[in-house]
């Protein structure tokens, strides 16, 4: 049944974010990760107790629009993000 979980929410948490903020967080408990675009705050809890069996206490959500660059002559564009604040009671750790 663990699987069935697992593959059924493995499209909601795509990757942890890992820079310099989000180390700097993670020393009070709260993880950053980046989620599908589409996900809700429900999902993305189910998903975490799922992948990591602990229950998050609250999850914030931040999205970064996509935004248009000019660099060396060419116009391009950086990708947009959606991001996962996930906050867990104090003794609790990702394993």
């Amino acid at each position: 049944m663990a699987t069935n979980l697992k593959s059924k929410y493995a499209d909601i948490i795509l990757k942890p974010r890992i820079t310099e903020k989000a180390t700097f967080v993670s020393e009070a408990n709260v993880h950053i990760f980046e989620v599908d675009p589409k996900a809700s705050k429900g999902q993305i809890t189910e998903a975490f107790k799922a992948f990591y069996k602990v229950s998050p206490v609250k999850v914030n959500i931040v999205k970064n629009p996509a935004k248009k660059v000019f660099v060396r002559g060419k116009i391009g564009s950086k990708n947009g993000v959606k991001k996962a604040y996930i906050y867990l009671k104090k003794g609790d750790k990702l394993e």
